[in-house]
């Protein structure tokens, strides 16, 4: 029956209308989880001995900062970590029962990178824990009760998946205990630390956390088996209705309703409201590399920058036209012009793109130049980013389910990797015109030229309009036929 399961789900990924982008992201992803394999690993070995060196004892500071550690893994987990699901329903009219198809399910959850990157830090900790004298037994109690509480933030992230709002709770969570603890106002490591203090010391300790997660497993293994039926999520919903006219964007014409229709999708929907969420965490981002005590090379800066003001450009404007895939067949039958439609998701990232900027202006805090950095940025990602992202749009055939039921088979996230593998060639350009402008004279010649780059792909715009339009209709029967499949 195993088999049977994944050859059942090597099939949906090679016949997929999307395989070829799915196969070249996989590659992608291969690379960026081997990098960050090593660099669990490098700081599984190395963290012993760095402590060592510090003049800490190694494990009573890990133990002491363990929980931090796990906060953010499950921070990282609900906004990254999409749960392996398989397409349920043709199996449900087959002979598979469906304890079977839940157990297979979970087993697909347990196997995930998210999971086993953390034995990359762990093991070779524990490893050279034993070589420098530790007691075995004790170290190895230790990284089972660890393990454990790993694979406990796995099954918490399948029950709190659809509770979006716990993403910006939990993120919240760490971020003042970590400021309340660096302002020494409140300690929460003085609580927590006895008890992985205990799963070393205390030989039975380690059962707490392997109880607690037997108990998890059973309780999410009821969870989606009680979901699992063929009418699951179907039934209606009494909801309020709200009439939201917008009728001041009709003095825009066609441009304005594409713009109301837009407004509405992102008001109206689980998914997209999230990534509204997201863009306002991705202002924070440059607290990396603006602080005074940062240690990140200069040219990194303007990294920062592009993300601070492009967080709804990367969000949202990476999935255009897939927001509109549920009834993306029925527009093209009414001859809507592709500029009109191409022209309103512009206005729309540039609007986000300006908000982002208003609202960074925080940033002065740190000085004039670090400000300046986000502007460029906004430029660069108004007049080059902003078409680099609907140009990917026309080869981007992956539909999105705007509905969001709570199926606990049926969801799918609204930010993932893939995303941000697909941003990356829109970083490499305005750090490469950063550094050469830098190498040339000083940094603001740097983002001088950023920002010219910007100022040109604006001018242009009609150009390059026109060429993404060509593009989307060559692709549009392909994108109609793929929007089709169920992912």
């Amino acid at each position: 029956m195993l088999t049977k399961f994944i050859y059942l789900e090597w099939k949906s990924f090679t016949r997929s209308a999307s395989f070829a982008q799915n196969l070249a992201l996989k590659i992608l992803m291969g690379f960026l989880i081997l990098y960050f394999t090593l660099v669990f690993l490098a700081m599984g070995i190395g963290t012993f001995y760095i402590l060592k060196e510090m003049k800490l004892e190694p494990l009573v500071t890990v133990n002491k900062f363990l929980v931090y550690y796990f906060l953010m893994d499950l921070v990282v987990r609900l906004l990254l970590q999409a749960i392996p699901v398989m397409n349920i329903r043709p199996l449900l009219t087959m002979p598979f029962k469906r304890p079977t198809i839940v157990h297979f399910s979970l087993g697909k959850t347990m196997l995930s990178f998210f999971n086993i990157v953390h034995a990359f830090f762990f093991l070779p900790f524990c490893a050279v824990s034993i070589y420098e004298g530790y007691d075995i037994i004790s170290v190895l109690i230790w990284g089972t009760g660890l393990f454990a509480l790993v694979y406990i933030n796995n099954f918490l992230n399948i029950l709190l998946n659809n509770k979006d709002s716990l993403l910006g709770i939990f993120l919240a969570i760490t971020v003042i205990l970590g400021g309340c603890q660096y302002y020494k106002l409140f300690d929460i490591t003085n609580y927590v630390y006895p008890f992985f203090e205990a799963l070393f010391h205390t030989k039975w300790a380690f059962i707490l956390p392997v109880l607690v997660l037997v108990g998890l497993y059973f309780w999410t293994y009821n969870y989606l088996k009680g979901d699992l039926y063929l009418d699951a999520g179907l039934s209606a919903k009494n909801d309020i209705a709200k009439t939201e006219n917008l009728t001041w964007l009709n003095q825009f014409g066609t441009l304005g309703t594409f713009l109301k229709n837009d407004i509405k999708l992102i008001k109206r929907n689980k998914r997209s409201k999230t990534t509204i969420g997201l863009s306002i965490l991705f202002l924070f981002y440059g607290l990396i590399f603006f602080t005074a005590n940062s240690h990140q090379p200069e040219v990194m800066k303007i990294f920062a920058g592009i993300f601070v003001s492009g967080g709804f450009l990367f969000t949202f404007g990476q999935f255009v036209p897939s927001w509109d895939s549920s009834y993306y067949q029925l527009m093209m039958t009414q001859n809507v012009p592709y500029r009109g439609y191409l022209n309103s998701k512009w206005w729309l990232i540039v609007i986000g793109t300006v908000v982002s900027t208003v609202l960074a202006s925080f940033y002065l805090y740190f000085g004039w130049q670090v400000y300046l950095t986000v502007v460029a940025g906004a430029i660069y990602n108004i007049g080059v980013n902003s078409h680099l992202v609907l140009l990917g749009g026309a080869f981007t055939k992956t539909p999105i389910d705007l509905s969001m039921s709570k199926g606990a088979f049926g969801d799918k996230k609204s930010f993932n990797v893939n995303t941000m593998l697909l941003s990356l060639p829109k970083l490499l350009l305005p750090v490469l015109l950063y550094w050469l402008g830098s190498f040339i004279m000083n940094p603001k010649l740097g983002l001088a030229f950023v920002a010219l780059a910007g100022v040109l792909g604006f001018m242009f715009r009609s150009s390059v309009f026109s060429l993404i339009e060509k593009i989307y209709k060559k692709e549009k029967y392909k994108t109609i036929e793929a929007y089709k499949q169920k992912q």
